[in-house]
């Protein structure tokens, strides 16, 4: 195993997180978006993620896209396995993506109500299909000798994925609460502080049942012998407790703006305890551990790995410092009109 193959795993975990962190937030308004009563407060909920989402959404893009110039192996098993599921998820996007541009194009309250539903649709699918993937990624899955996947669709809906489904969907409508109670003012903001509370128990009653059936279920494949490395996914997994644990206190604070950071740093630590837990493997083959792709087994040739590591050593400052910039330029609160 090389430096650069350790690169460009750590490259990607931090797209990965990036992603997570960002559209995490969106997602989870779309899944916060029925539980508003008026139609005003639904249209704050789409305006203050506006001029976002559509940026936050690179990143995944970016992420699919390095996963696939750097360990090819990896990209062709996991998507051609997961091919069913990213479609819904592609299909999820979609509608989210249509909602939040048709939705005030006719004044029409069934016409408006329609494109509310797609959102919060196409926000909840994806959020519940990307912890299904996390899930089966940490679980492992069925591989031949080629890296091929060689189960079927409904292989991947087992207990402990979709488990972290659901893991997946309450920490991004937690993230998602933490930036309403930021974003917005008055009595819609406060409700979304209650919100946040009431989801905060979900998650961590969740993610320990999570991290249980994980450690029973010999998930974390790191822990081997005494090395230093069996210490690292708990490590970060009380990381996340302790970040999750100040979130809700900022929150009955009234701090939005704490609580959506500490929230952040949450879902950092959760996706550093997956990286963590299964490296160096990318894909663990449960029939026969012989057939799993590692970081060393399915990389790049070195020369592939170098030249992507200059271009990202230029691009990724650029992508940072603009979704900073536009942050920084959208971040007054959004208000909600009276209907």
């Amino acid at each position: 195993m090389t430096a650069l193959q350790v690169t460009w795993f750590l490259l990607i975990g931090i797209l990965i997180i990036g992603y997570a962190i960002l559209d995490g937030f969106d997602l989870g308004v779309g899944f916060w978006h029925l539980f508003a009563k008026k139609k005003s407060e639904r249209s704050a909920f789409i305006h203050s993620i506006e001029p976002f989402w559509d940026g936050n959404e690179v990143w995944l893009l970016t992420g699919g896209g390095a996963l696939f110039a750097a360990f090819p192996p990896v990209y062709a098993s996991v998507f051609s396995g997961f091919y069913l599921a990213m479609m819904l998820v592609l299909l999820g996007l979609i509608f989210r993506a249509v909602a939040i541009e048709y939705r005030d194009k006719v004044d029409s309250p069934a016409w408006t109500r329609a494109w509310d539903i797609a959102f919060a649709v196409g926000s909840v699918l994806p959020s519940i299909l990307y912890g299904v993937a996390i899930g089966n990624v940490v679980r492992g899955l069925e591989l031949n000798a080629l890296g091929d996947y060689t189960a079927g669709f409904f292989a991947l809906l087992n207990p402990f994925s979709l488990l972290c489904g659901l893991v997946g969907l309450s920490m991004f409508a937690l993230h998602g609460a933490f930036y309403l109670s930021m974003k917005l003012d008055g009595e819609i903001a406060a409700e979304a502080r209650g919100w946040a509370t009431k989801t905060w128990y979900v998650f961590l009653v969740l993610f320990m049942v999570a991290v249980t059936m994980g450690l029973r279920g010999g998930y974390i494949r790191a822990w081997d012998g005494v090395d230093f490395k069996r210490f690292i996914p708990m490590a970060t997994i009380l990381l996340a407790l302790v970040s999750n644990s100040i979130a809700f206190m900022f929150n009955k604070k009234e701090k939005g703006k704490g609580a959506f950071i500490a929230s952040s740093c949450t879902i950092a630590f959760v996706m550093l305890s997956v990286a963590t837990a299964v490296f160096p493997y990318m894909v663990f083959c449960t029939n026969d551990e012989a057939w799993s792709l590692t970081v060393s087994n399915s990389s790049s040739s070195p020369l592939t790995l170098f030249s992507m590591l200059i271009i990202a050593l230029i691009g990724m400052p650029i992508v940072l410092g603009y979704t900073w910039f536009i942050h920084h330029i959208f971040r007054a609160k959004v208000k909600v009109h009276k209907d």
